[in-house]
């Protein structure tokens, strides 16, 4: 006499299945929320409040990039205000000229044009801000001071993931 033989992954997936129906009480489990972005440290560092917005800043050469989204659920955030600066080919971060500001688009997307950043104190860094006072929205301010991966490099990309206030 034979025995229908049944396929383990056969049993394993109906089994799954089983347990996985509404009826069970137990589904999958969610994506998890998108975290907020934590301010680094030293990002505030020659921060001007309110710095102009601009198309560039100097005679640009340099593409800073990157995109505003909402704490929670990852929403893009339109019309947000990004103030950027840096040491550059053409002024010190502290440098009024070296500062600039700009808006996120319907996609929470930002861009600026800015001088080759170059290395300060040993390391080529920018540094990018949303600051409540200045901003829409309600969010909690943020300073970035991220790193090139190297000197030579002509573009910078950042995430910004905000927290409501």
């Amino acid at each position: 006499m034979t025995t229908p033989s049944i396929a383990r992954r056969t049993v394993l997936a109906t089994g799954a299945a089983a347990l996985l129906t509404p009826s069970t009480g137990l589904l999958p489990a969610r994506a998890a929320s998108v975290p907020p972005t934590p301010t680094m440290r030293g990002g505030a560092n020659n921060y001007r409040p309110g710095a102009p917005i601009v198309d560039r800043i100097g005679g640009g050469g340099f593409l800073m990039t990157g995109s505003v989204r909402r704490a929670g659920d990852g929403a893009p955030l339109p019309g947000m205000r990004i103030q950027m600066w840096a040491h550059t080919t053409e002024g010190h971060e502290r440098d009024q000229r070296s500062h600039g500001a700009t808006l996120t688009d319907a996609n929470g997307i930002f861009q600026m044009d800015m001088p080759q950043i170059v290395p300060a104190f040993g390391q080529a860094h920018g540094h990018l801000g949303y600051d409540n006072e200045y901003g829409t929205g309600g969010f909690q301010t943020v300073f970035l001071r991220p790193l090139l991966r190297r000197s030579s490099d002509t573009t910078l990309h950042v995430e910004f993931v905000l927290q409501p206030a």
